[in-house]
């Protein structure tokens, strides 16, 4: 028998005789059982403990009388467990029972068994009626192959119930080696790769798997450039200046990308974009302008919604594509959702909802987020209409939910970014500093595989990059000559980012 106390691996962290039984767990799920065999053999280790194969035993033999001993005697064995495993056992042999047409053998064992578990006279009385019960929709005459498969459920059943060193969990090894690749990649700052990691190395990506170098730089606006947004394939990227207009950027097959419609009837500046979720639309608005759908292909404007009198600071889609709902800085106008004729839908107006500096809907459309106030997050559910308001001490400049709805983060003039859950369940957010911003609307974005990355502008004329895990930036990007206002991490092509600067360029970086 191998010796059980012995320790293997560099750091001798790692008990031979266990981590011989896992790989010949290991071996028998992958079906190499002739290999798996020799390694007990070999080692003197066995996948099976020696109660679980007792039990395996006493139960293929329907030997009930000693099954139940066994699982009374295995010791360290909690009451909850103990009764669970024993109600299955007690449960096919009071099947058997009145299969065979022994219904005094089948009494005594509802009448002795039952009883005898470690549970509360409710619970005993609950158990028994389900052994009656099963009786009633679930028995029936079966042979004695059928009997033996059901015995070989009951056994699948206990090994997922007992716990270890009894039964070993199901596909250990695999477990382990995946923890520790999910470990790595966790601790890996720049792992933007969507490629399996290989098991011959320990995993480290470098600074190259994130934006790291402008490759093109978008000269076609005369004023300030407000805002970029990738479209939800990564084809298209569009932005809006202060110049009035909006551009519609695709994106080729070698990461350049050129211009495919400027967007002309705005009178005042368009200070955001927002991209439907087909790709299809896309709607510009401004602070002091009115909101218009855009066909994409076409580059025709479909409708404008309101007149100069409802100015519209921010707009968001609902993942059909049909709704839209947007927000006024105007306390009077609230937030709107509409459909893509103009028809109001639904709207949340009043006291309660005061002017509305910025909101998006989650991709999944179960929740409405807005920033009302300058320092108030209204987190709404659509469904249930359940609200939560989060409430921060510094102004907030900007909103961005991650892919996956379960994250938003802020940008406050305070000079920090903060990362809240959508669900609720954070009572202080994730932070992070380092850029720049007292004054002007700066944009972050979520990136990379996962959402695992953070951009932001600064008004240093710079790009922050963080990973979600670490507060200080992991990268800084260098190039603009004047506040980098907004960016855009493209959410197919992980390694591409747009930036909208008041120097009145677009770099593209990768």
């Amino acid at each position: 028998m191998e010796n059980c106390s012995k320790m293997i691996g560099p750091k001798s962290l790692v008990k031979k005789h266990e981590f011989i039984r896992v790989i010949i767990q290991c071996l028998y799920s992958l079906g190499f059982c002739k290999s798996a065999s020799c390694l007990e053999s070999e080692s003197g280790v066995s996948y099976k403990s020696v109660h679980f194969k007792l039990l395996e035993s006493q139960i293929l033999k329907g030997d009930w009388d000693n099954c139940v001993e066994t699982l009374n005697g295995i010791m360290d064995l909690e009451d909850d467990t103990r009764a669970s495993v024993l109600f299955l056992v007690v449960k096919q042999c009071f099947r058997e029972y009145l299969n065979r047409g022994d219904d005094s053998l089948a009494l005594s064992t509802l009448r002795k068994r039952v009883p005898a578990l470690p549970l509360s006279k409710e619970k005993v009385h609950n158990l028994a009626y389900s052994l009656l019960y099963s009786n009633e929709v679930e028995l029936g005459k079966v042979d004695n192959e059928c009997m033996y498969d059901l015995r070989r459920k009951l056994l699948t059943e206990l090994e997922s119930l007992l716990p270890p060193p009894i039964v070993l969990p199901q596909r250990r090894l695999e477990h382990l080696v995946e923890t520790a690749i999910i470990s790595q990649i966790g601790s890996c700052l720049y792992h933007n790769s969507t490629a399996t990691v290989s098991l011959y190395e320990d995993h480290c990506c470098g600074k190259d798997q994130i934006p790291s170098a402008t490759i093109q730089i978008l000269t076609e606006h005369q004023n300030e450039v407000w805002f970029v947004q990738f479209s939800n394939t990564g084809e298209y990227l569009a932005s809006s200046s202060s110049d009035c207009t909006a551009i519609i950027w695709q994106v080729l097959e070698d990461n350049t990308l050129t211009s495919k419609h400027t967007l002309r009837s705005h009178q005042n500046p368009v200070s955001f974009v927002a991209w439907s979720p087909d790709d299809k639309k896309l709607l510009t608005c401004g602070n002091a302008e009115v909101m218009k759908l855009w066909d994409v292909e076409t580059g025709t404007c479909k409708h404008t919604f309101g007149d100069h009198s409802f100015t519209i600071s921010s707009c968001a889609w609902f993942p059909d594509s049909k709704r839209l709902v947007c927000g006024s800085s105007d306390p009077e106008k609230g937030i709107c959702m509409y459909d893509c004729d103009g028809n109001e839908i639904k709207a949340w107006r009043g006291k309660r909802m005061p002017k509305v500096l910025d909101l998006a809907v989650t991709p999944d459309g179960e929740h409405l987020i807005s920033i009302l106030s300058d320092k108030e997050i209204l987190i709404l559910n659509v469904g249930t209409t359940a609200e939560r308001i989060i409430s921060e001490d510094h102004p907030i400049t900007s909103l961005s939910i991650s892919l996956d709805s379960k994250f938003f983060i802020v940008n406050l003039n305070s000079q920090e970014i903060h990362l809240w859950d959508v669900a609720g369940k954070w009572e202080i957010p994730l932070k992070y500093t380092g850029h720049e911003q007292h004054k002007y609307v700066i944009r972050s974005c979520f990136g990379g595989v996962n959402s695992n990355f953070i951009a932001s502008g600064s008004e240093n004329c710079e790009i922050y990059i963080w990973n979600r895990q670490n507060s200080e930036p992991i990268e800084v990007l260098s190039g603009h000559s004047m506040t980098v206002n907004c960016v855009s991490w493209n959410p197919k092509r992980l390694k591409m980012l747009a930036s909208a600067s008041d120097d009145q360029t677009i770099r593209i970086w990768g």
